[in-house]
């Protein structure tokens, strides 16, 4: 029995120590090396490395343009996760409850799998693709979107959306919820598939309409789904580097106006040659990103106490 067991243990060293070295050299190291940087001086290119201490990190605090892109991460971070939650939780609930009215089990709208396609199109697309369709759509001559305001008779609201500073962080985060909206959905309307329909009817035969089902009994089952897409979108919305670079003026601009913390990071790493900065700021969007996550995950689980 004893050698069985010994066996057994040793299966399972074998089975998980290579991928834990695998995770240590390609995940952990790389960490623990932008750590190291962000304390050094480093210029990307010469052989030899100061340590000069938590200076990158007060130089951070410092900065106008790395406080301008904290700011605009965090009305992205207030905007996008809520903006594309709500919209993909309406257009999951119009294709799974949407059709059938009167039945006593709410059904979907015909053409549900069509919609799902169509809506999940984007995903196959990379975001800088997107980007460069975006900055079609948003082109103040020939743009499509300026195109349709005129062509109803809205010159009015025609915009340079990418060129004026108080609508280009707008645009931005249009792009970021129409490039995502639709996983969501699809994520969404897998979940509210599972919901088991005794007690879609049940809640139907007690007299609730249509509103009162997905508000009392299917959003309240949908709790953890919308947990985990809410850290992913947050996710996004810190990072945002993509669209960025590729879509805006400068990019970054007009005046700061899309600066994110990304594309400062990139910047001074390769552009300006202060990989020991940049390094810091990386550090920076980890720590915020993990304090993102950490928090909607103890959001999650003090309301299923509450629940139980």
């Amino acid at each position: 029995m004893a050698a069985l067991r010994h066996g057994k243990y040793r299966f399972l060293a074998g089975a998980i120590l290579p991928g834990l070295l695998l995770y240590a050299v390609f995940v952990l190291s790389p960490y623990a090396q932008a750590f190291y940087l962000a304390l050094t001086d480093w210029t990307g290119v010469s052989g030899q490395v100061e340590i000069i201490g938590l200076e990158n990190f007060r130089r951070l605090v410092d900065d106008p343009l790395f406080l301008a892109a904290l700011r605009n991460n965090a009305l992205l971070l207030l905007v996008v996760p809520a903006v594309t939650i709500g919209l993909g939780l309406l257009l999951a609930a119009l294709v799974n409850f949407g059709g059938r009215r009167g039945s006593a089990v709410l059904g979907g709208v015909r053409g549900g799998e069509f919609y799902k396609v169509a809506y999940f199109f984007p995903q196959l697309l990379s975001l800088p693709i997107i980007a460069v369709l975006w900055q079609f759509v948003y082109h103040p001559n020939e743009g499509v979107l300026n195109g349709a305001l005129r062509a109803v008779g809205l010159d009015l609201l025609a915009r340079p959306w990418l060129g004026d500073p108080h609508l280009a962080l707008w645009a931005v985060a249009g792009v970021l919820v129409w490039s995502s909206v639709g996983f969501y959905m699809v994520l969404f309307s897998a979940a509210m598939e599972t919901i088991p329909r005794d007690v879609l009817e049940a809640a139907v035969l007690d007299g609730a309409g249509r509103l009162a089902v997905l508000r009392r009994v299917v959003l309240p089952l949908l709790r953890e789904n919308v947990q985990v897409a809410f850290v992913y979108l947050g996710v996004l919305a810190l990072d945002g580097f993509a669209v960025v670079q590729v879509m805006t003026v400068g990019p970054g601009g007009p005046d700061g106006a899309t600066e994110v913390i990304g594309l400062g990071l990139y910047r001074n790493a390769f552009t300006y040659g202060r990989f020991g900065y940049a390094a810091a700021m990386g550090v920076a969007l980890f720590f915020l990103t993990l304090a993102l996550a950490v928090l909607a995950l103890r959001a999650g689980r003090r309301e299923r106490v509450e629940l139980a």
